[in-house]
């Protein structure tokens, strides 16, 4: 019975250890990358958005001057370019941040 609790169990308790502290340190990051906000802009700074983490819309804010030119269109693309550069701006840091772990096959 020699090899009980030590060689491969061992090492096998010392791999499980270690998967439950990446798994505590990566719940930590999404924490944080939740919590951190993200600006996108369009038309020069025109319009801008807000989003925090969690990929949710904080705020968003139009440059009256846009307004005036009574083109809906083109505000309406303004908004959705400025979202998904914010959006583009939490995947970035996600994928920079997790990739930090080097899991083959998880980024």
């Amino acid at each position: 019975m020699k090899g009980f609790g030590g060689g491969a169990m061992g090492g096998m308790a010392n791999l499980m250890k270690q998967a439950n502290q990446m798994q505590a340190k990566m719940k930590k990051l999404q924490e944080e990358l939740a919590t951190r906000e993200y600006t996108g802009t369009a038309g020069g700074g025109a319009v801008s958005a807000k989003v925090n983490g969690e990929n949710k819309v904080i705020g968003l804010t139009i440059n009256p001057e846009v307004m005036k030119s009574g083109d809906t269109e083109m505000l309406q693309d303004l908004i959705i370019t400025c979202v998904n550069d914010a959006l583009s701006k939490v995947d970035s840091a996600t994928e920079q941040q997790m990739g930090k772990f080097n899991i083959p096959g998880i980024m």
